[in-house]
């Protein structure tokens, strides 16, 4: 008996083309289909499995919102609305003993405000950088005009500030000229010297002092162009006031001239003696470091210094000379039944031989080894300050010490 062969399945009909025309296979538009496996075998075999983990599913919480700094804020959304959230407390292992937020909670100290930008540039929590104002303009500079206009003539000086301009309008022996002001510096003269004053006051602006004026003068806007005071004798000045009088040998700074005649006069000074020529000259600079002075206390100008001092000693002064070298000091060698004259020399180079050999006595201040010396106008203010303590000791005093 014949054996039947096997039935063969029929043969599957071919599916139907797809209609998309990036399906794969389908001209050039899809790439090639992808194998579910890429090792080729099953997937429990080793060389088709993945040896990369599985990823874990995306926790609900982002890292940033696990750390306090809030929900990550959408594209074009404003940054106000989603400003990073502040933790109320530092974890453990960052907190600071030092810092505040480690004070218990009874008396915590209020979270200090974030500095600088935050963690992901959401805004700047710095202060507001404060804008300085702009410095104000400067004044324009003068012109060759009001520089020739303002040009004190021959003969006269222009004297600034405002004590030294109300002393010049009140010496009669002044002969003022003109008198410039600013508002605030007429306000301050009147309430000084009041009006009307011997020459009418002039209003102008800052700026028309630069005209005549160093641009670092101090002038406090009051300004007078007067002529220099008249020279007065030496003999006249000592009998016209029972105080000490001050020689100065080649003191050629002016500030220090003026600082000079400002102590003689709070001191009660006669004068002071300078030369015609190693001396400076009647100026504004003068005046303002007299700060009135100058209108207080004579000036007596001598050719040759010892001749004047010469001149003291025949009208029974005693003549001190202030140096470093002098055995006394001025308290022990003040006389007390005569007037007295001290001799002061500049700082560099002291007292000249001729006026050391002309003076009664070389005398010292008591000052410190470690000093060599002192400046010229402070050591005149030490000087006329010991010699008005020792002039206002009362006489009986004077007759317990004699007794002695």
């Amino acid at each position: 008996m014949a054996s039947t062969p096997p039935r063969r399945p029929p043969p599957r009909s071919p599916a139907p083309p797809s209609r998309n025309p990036n399906a794969p296979g389908r001209g050039k538009g899809g790439p090639p289909p992808r194998p579910s496996n890429p090792g080729g075998r099953d997937p429990g075999g080793a060389p088709g499995r993945d040896p990369r983990p599985p990823r874990p599913p995306k926790p609900s919480e982002s890292r940033a919102e696990a750390r306090g700094f809030g929900p990550r804020p959408p594209r074009g959304a404003p940054r106000a609305e989603f400003a990073p959230a502040v933790p109320a407390e530092a974890p453990p292992r960052f907190r600071d003993p030092a810092s505040p937020r480690a004070a218990p909670r009874g008396d915590a100290a209020p979270a200090e405000a974030p500095r600088g930008r935050d963690r992901r540039g959401m805004g700047d929590t710095r202060p507001p950088r404060q804008v300085e104002a702009p410095p104000p303009p400067k004044a324009p500079r003068p012109t060759q005009a009001a520089v020739a206009r303002d040009a004190p003539p021959g003969g006269t000086i222009w004297l600034h500030g405002l004590h030294a301009v109300a002393a010049a309008l009140a010496n009669p022996r002044r002969r003022p000229r003109r008198l410039l002001l600013t508002v605030d510096a007429e306000a301050a003269l009147a309430e000084t010297l009041p009006p009307p004053w011997r020459v009418p006051g002039e209003r102008v602006e800052r700026n028309r002092f630069q005209t005549f004026l160093n641009e670092d003068a101090i002038h406090q806007g009051a300004a007078l162009l007067t002529e220099p005071l008249p020279p007065l004798p030496l003999e006249d000045a000592i009998a016209a006031h029972p105080g000490p009088v001050l020689l100065l040998d080649q003191v050629t700074d002016p500030r220090n001239v003026g600082a000079i005649l400002r102590s003689a006069a709070a001191f009660g000074a006669a004068c002071v003696v300078m030369q015609d020529r190693h001396a400076p000259p009647e100026t504004g600079v003068l005046a303002r470091a007299a700060s009135g002075a100058l209108e207080q206390v004579p000036i007596a100008r001598e050719v040759n210094l010892s001749r004047a001092i010469v001149t003291l000693q025949k009208a029974g002064f005693w003549v001190l000379g202030l140096a470093g070298e002098g055995t006394r000091t001025l308290a022990e060698a003040t006389p007390r039944d005569r007037r007295v004259a001290l001799v002061l020399g500049a700082e560099d180079s002291g007292m000249r031989r001729l006026q050391r050999e002309t003076c009664d006595e070389l005398v010292r201040l008591p000052i410190a080894p470690g000093v060599e010396s002192l400046n010229v106008a402070a050591a005149a203010a030490v000087a006329l300050y010991e010699l008005a303590r020792e002039t206002q000791i009362p006489d009986a005093v004077i007759e317990e010490e004699d007794a002695a």
